[in-house]
């Protein structure tokens, strides 16, 4: 590859350093000063699911839950216009009766509204829920962090992790600043966004290691450059490719799973920016070199292979 066909990535570096210490930044100020607003699946509440003979008013549901004191209540339909399920934030179970009895009472069309399920998740099992999402992040990180290291270098492994953590934060940092409800749906978000992000740094990691030992240039930002502009297609339809899939979602999928889609697509994003800038960045700055990856043969190894 000619150097007038090799996209400068590296040298605006410090440009794409600045960009991320300014989300990074706002990200953990708004998860230490505001948090995040934990959805049912974490505060503890009721779910309710009820069947409605004809296409349910949800707007009007959702006025008279806030009638009855849940402004708050999420209110989607579940597989078809007259199913819907009701999230509510409460403290006991009985909550969930009162409700249903309330809304049958309220409707004034054909028919009975049909109890499907109730179901009452604790707080306590919440908070169990909580420490386990948060347990299973740093698990895949630090599993992440070994494989790399074993499959390529040290360095690698650093700069991987560091692109995880960085998108991992920008997406924590969004719901927190936006106060959307985080629930499992959200957190399941997150990990897959970790598996992503990962898939696309080790497409570009295998490249750098393969010129680092193929291409003559002894500069390792020369090198970075030119591995990066020759995954840059397959990154960018890769993207491309699954942020339709996810906007088919987040715009038809319905309320239930919005703020999931919302957190792929925005895990999507940022992932693509951190395999180019944040992952190769932090190469250059631990000094990675061709030394580095040179394959250390065991002495007499050559004459064992001469030997018939």
């Amino acid at each position: 590859m000619s150097d007038s066909k090799v996209i400068n990535f590296m040298g605006r570096r410090k440009l794409a350093a600045i960009f991320s210490t300014i989300l990074l930044v706002a990200s953990v100020t708004a998860l230490a000063v505001k948090g995040l607003s934990f959805g049912l699946d974490f505060t503890g509440g009721t779910l309710i699911e009820l069947h409605y003979p004809q296409t349910a008013d949800l707007n009007g549901i959702r006025a008279d839950l806030k009638n009855q004191g849940y402004p708050s209540a999420v209110v989607a339909n579940f597989g078809s216009d007259q199913d819907v399920v009701i999230r509510i934030q409460s403290d006991g179970e009985k909550v969930g009766d009162t409700i249903v009895e309330s809304l049958k009472g309220a409707y004034q069309g054909d028919g009975t509204v049909v109890r499907k399920r109730i179901e009452y998740v604790g707080s306590q099992v919440g908070e169990e829920f909580m420490n386990d999402g948060g347990l299973g992040m740093l698990f895949a990180l630090a599993v992440v962090m070994i494989y790399v290291a074993l499959r390529f270098q040290f360095k690698f492994s650093v700069g991987a992790v560091a692109a995880l953590a960085h998108d991992v934060l920008i997406v924590l940092g969004f719901f927190a600043i936006t106060e959307m409800d985080f629930d499992l749906t959200v957190l399941a978000a997150v990990l897959a966004v970790i598996g992503y992000s990962l898939n696309d740094t080790i497409v570009v990691s295998d490249r750098i290691r393969e010129n680092f030992r193929r291409v003559r240039k002894t500069e390792s930002f020369d090198i970075i450059n030119i591995s990066l502009t020759q995954t840059l297609g397959r990154t960018l339809i890769t993207s491309l490719t699954t942020l339709l899939v996810l906007l088919a979602l987040f715009f038809v999928g319905g309320e239930l799973i919005h703020n999931f889609a919302l957190a792929l697509i925005l895990g999507v994003v940022v992932g693509t920016y951190s395999s180019i800038y944040v992952a190769a960045n932090v190469l250059l700055l631990m000094g990675i070199s061709k030394e580095d990856l040179i394959v250390i043969e065991k002495e007499g190894e050559d004459q064992e292979m001469l030997q018939p």
